[in-house]
């Protein structure tokens, strides 16, 4: 299956964010000086805020937006309470 656009652009951050991680725990591991493992740390954060807001925007333009088009309330609803559930507006 060919990956689109989005699916790469989703692929590069968790890549990124999983070889930022591994060298945060070597930094921890070798007791690097606290403020640069904190600061290798955010970058994690900040990649992975930024795959979460990209999948989000995939679920939200396909199988959200192909659920509020159908006719199934109760589907609908779910998926409502689901990304409900993931902002934590519950």
């Amino acid at each position: 299956m060919e990956h689109t656009k989005e699916d790469k652009e989703i692929l590069i951050a968790l890549k990124k964010a999983q070889s930022h991680l591994g060298n945060v725990i070597k930094m921890v591991e070798g007791k690097k000086y606290c403020i640069d493992i904190l600061q290798q740390n955010l970058s994690v954060s900040g990649l992975l805020k930024s795959a979460n807001a990209k999948l989000l925007k995939r679920h939200l333009k396909t199988c959200f937006a192909k659920a509020m088009s159908g006719t199934n309330e109760k589907q609908k609803n779910k998926m409502i309470e689901e990304i409900l559930k993931i902002k934590n507006f519950t």
